[in-house]
């Protein structure tokens, strides 16, 4: 049992209960906050005054201040301790959710948005870390399925609440929803685990480590973020990211691995399950957060999808996500964990190959299906997963060890949504381009569509202009295929690579 609990009686009954709903709540606070805000862009650009691009700064502000400060979560956690690292976070957490929705300027907003994504970092890590050390060791298990659940459920839903609110009330409310969450939160955590403090020490501080980790990823998200609108490397100030993060994690890596007391804890990838865990949830978290990302994108532009109805195309995965995810985690360690990852990932690379298949003619129910069935997949594939990662890991290093995870999985979901985005656009383009070599003029089928739509009454200049917006869904369509063939053949490596991990998975095992 984790140093937390020396002395003390894992939580039973009530206590569980109330613990594990209020530490779910703040887990799904945070990562709810990082989607919610993608689809009411538009609107607080608008209210605020400011261009989309401005906007966008909003997102980019709390995903590059909450990746920075995920991997530093063990080493606050063994200087302040796990107990006060979470309850700050919450705390801090609850009044810069307060200061956004307050804000009347979008410098205001990204400041507040800024410092809400620095507070938030910790919390997703240590909520992971203070289930695993509060719950009875038979039932770790549990406590990650139901964990898992919150991370991998919540930026399904974001996009519909976030698109809800901003629809029926003020755009404001996406931030101030989160005030009586995070008060929740705090209460529960305070009152059950105040007597329950992790062991601390003074660790000296790595400011050269520190300062190598907030330039280089700092720099890293915000060209992940803003690439594609400023046409990647072609732009000036993109190139210059790039170059500042690859010089910047490349020193990092070598001056953590040689350093006494490292800010992040490189030295847990030479854990074998920890490495391959690692490595098969950020795959799984790049195309399936990709897939997450483009879809909604397409039904808007090609099926004329509301940002809401957009949002129910996605939602269904959530629905198998909850149900089984605690089933999962009771059941799991009745099977070898390799073989349910695999078994997860083919049903998300069967279904990516499904909806690679889609059409322009495709009813709600024939988009929704396959993530129905996709969601069979995520307990099978995210709660498996970080038992890997964590199994053979002492319990002084399951912070770390979180942590670390984590800010893979929240980069991995960065570099997913990039390149999703960047593939939708370029494939369209191409596919545009080869459908329009087949409508030049005078060719039969180009002729035969001209006439149709002026014997409808349309002009010269309008019937082309349908033709071309013809073309141009078709060219969307065939392109929003290809990127789900390259996300199913991802999943389909994905299934290889977990079978590098090695039993045993129990939490302080070996597994080395």
């Amino acid at each position: 049992m984790a140093e937390a609990a020396k002395g003390k009686q894992p939580l039973q009954g009530a206590a569980l209960v109330a613990l594990t709903a209020g530490v779910a709540l703040a887990t799904f606070m945070e990562v709810l906050d990082i989607s919610i805000v993608n689809v009411s862009v538009y609107t607080i650009a608008g209210n605020l005054g400011v261009s989309r691009t401005e906007g966008t700064m909003a997102i980019s502000a709390y995903s590059m201040a909450s990746a920075v400060m995920q991997p530093l979560t063990g080493w606050l956690a063994r200087r302040f301790g796990e107990v006060r690292v979470f309850s700050a976070s919450v705390l801090l957490f609850i009044i810069c959710s307060a200061l956004c929705g307050l804000s009347t300027t979008m410098p205001m907003l990204i400041v507040f948005r800024l410092l809400q994504g620095a507070v938030s970092g910790p919390m997703v890590p240590l909520s992971q870390t203070l289930l695993l050390n509060n719950y009875p060791p038979a039932r770790r298990p549990i406590a990650l399925s139901l964990w898992a659940m919150t991370v991998v459920v919540a930026p399904v839903f974001g996009p519909i609440l976030g698109g809800w609110i901003t629809d029926n009330y003020h755009w404001s409310w996406i931030f101030f929803i989160n005030i009586p969450v995070g008060l929740f939160a705090l209460l529960v955590t305070y009152v059950l685990l105040k007597d329950r403090e992790s062991k601390t020490a003074k660790v000296p501080v790595d400011v050269i480590g520190l300062f190598l980790l907030a330039v280089g990823i700092g720099c890293l998200q915000f060209m992940l973020d803003n690439g594609n609108d400023y046409d990647w490397f072609s732009s000036k100030m993109i190139l210059s990211l790039g170059l500042i993060a690859l010089v910047c994690l490349t020193f990092l890596i070598a001056w953590e691995l040689m350093h006494e007391h490292p800010v992040v804890n490189l030295g847990l990838f030479r854990s074998r399950n920890f490495a391959v865990g690692v490595f098969c949830l950020s795959l799984g978290m790049f195309a399936f957060f990709g897939g997450t990302v483009v879809l909604p994108t397409w039904v808007q532009e090609v099926m004329g999808y509301t940002a809401t109805w957009a949002g129910f195309t996605v939602a269904p995965i959530g629905i198998p996500a909850i149900i089984l995810s605690p089933l999962v985690g009771a059941f799991q360690g009745k099977f070898d964990l390799r073989v349910l990852n695999t078994t997860g990932f083919a049903i998300f690379a069967a279904c990516s190959f499904w909806m690679a298949g889609f059409d322009n003619d495709a009813s709600y129910w024939h988009l929704a299906a396959p993530r129905l069935v996709m969601g069979l997949g995520i307990a099978l594939f995210f709660v498996p997963v970080n038992q890997i990662i964590l199994a053979g890991l002492p319990d002084n290093e399951v912070a770390s060890a979180s942590g670390l995870a984590n800010f893979f999985r929240t980069i991995a979901s960065s570099v997913a949504t990039a390149v999703s985005t960047t593939l939708y656009t370029h494939r369209g383009i191409y596919h545009h381009a080869v459908l329009a070599e087949h409508t030049e003029a005078g060719a039969p089928a180009t002729v035969a569509y001209l006439d149709r739509m002026q014997q409808m009454g349309l002009g010269s200049g309008s019937s082309y202009a349908a033709l071309n917006r013809v073309v141009d869904m078709q060219a969307s369509t065939l392109a929003v295929n290809d990127v789900f063939w390259c996300f199913g053949l991802i999943f389909a490596v994905a299934m290889i690579a977990i079978w590098f991990a090695r039993p045993p998975f129990a939490s302080g095992g070996p597994g080395h």
